[in-house]
């Protein structure tokens, strides 16, 4: 049966939604969502990390705080990539010191260049050198560049148990087509796309199909590309937003992404404290139904 984006939000967000702990007693609890293929709940609101890989002594200090902070606010998943610069390479290194690797959920991503899935298998070893894991929790082929070759390679891992999950990504909407494909084709534990308030068009076909092949949906760019904050600079936060225990802008926003049925995490990417415990505000509390989510649709698109 299609799952029409009219059906995912008949059926609403409550059963899909629960507020157990991640599973760390010291933890505060946090909106979950559960992952079709095992039923494992993971926080919805996790990190995304293109700006880690850096060198400076003061910015490596606050991406260490990001990464300790995280598992006590009740925050799990970190999405990374090898084409982020030196950015696994900082994770590894701060999460050994924080010996804090077992509080968190690793994903990364890896690629075939050229069609060379020797190439992909090396990549995917200096992953977990550089990650300094021997497991790692989800492994998505990124911008779908080996689809074919290296999706037998990362299920071959997954039976080896070095690997929990399986997907794809994509962050640009003039690729849709190719993910949409992979989906029909290929039984996937995870698909990757870009969602926000200010590009909605992953709602169309790709969430759907995801939700109907019994897909978990991570999101990019939940904030946008800059675009949706930036509209928003100096305007008041509309009192209607407290109806969904909405502080801020950025959780409005957030809210809206994970308020989708068929989203399981959203990653915006932070890189300060302060951001990160704003972030996850958005884990707590009520969430859109269908009439709110209007409601913040028609806000954003008459600015």
């Amino acid at each position: 049966m299609t799952v029409t984006r009219r059906t995912l939000f008949q059926i609403g967000i409550a059963a899909a939604i629960g507020t157990s702990r991640p599973g760390f007693a010291d933890a505060p609890a946090l909106l979950t969502r559960a992952i079709p293929s095992t039923g494992e709940k993971l926080p919805v609101i996790g990190l995304g990390t293109n700006r880690y890989g850096v060198t400076a002594p003061a910015e490596v200090a606050a991406r260490r705080e990001v990464l300790r902070r995280m598992p006590e606010l009740g925050a799990t998943v970190i999405d990374t990539a090898p084409a982020y610069g030196a950015s696994e390479e900082v994770i590894g290194r701060l999460l050994s010191e924080l010996k804090n690797r077992a509080r968190v959920w690793l994903a990364t991503k890896v690629t075939a260049p050229s069609g060379r899935p020797a190439e992909g298998r090396k990549m995917l070893e200096d992953s977990f050198r550089r990650l300094r894991t021997e497991r790692i929790e989800l492994v998505q082929v990124h911008s779908l560049q080996g689809v074919r070759e290296m999706l037998p390679v990362l299920r071959e891992q997954k039976k080896a148990k070095r690997l929990s999950y399986v997907g794809v990504t994509t962050s640009r909407d003039a690729q849709y087509s190719e993910p949409l494909e992979v989906m029909q084709r290929e039984q996937l534990d995870f698909i990757q796309v870009d969602y926000s308030i200010a590009d909605r068009n992953a709602a169309d076909k790709i969430l759907p199909l995801a939700a109907s092949r019994g897909m978990a949906v991570l999101v990019n760019l939940p904030l946008g590309r800059g675009n949706a904050l930036a509209k928003v600079k100096d305007r008041p936060l509309p009192a209607w937003a407290a109806e969904v225990d909405a502080a801020s802008f950025p959780r409005l926003f957030l809210k809206y992404v994970v308020s989708h049925p068929a989203v399981t995490v959203a990653i915006p990417g932070t890189t300060k404290v302060e951001h990160l415990e704003d972030n996850l505000g958005a884990a707590r509390g009520r969430l859109p139904d269908a009439e709110m989510r209007r409601r913040i649709e028609q806000l954003f698109d008459a600015l």
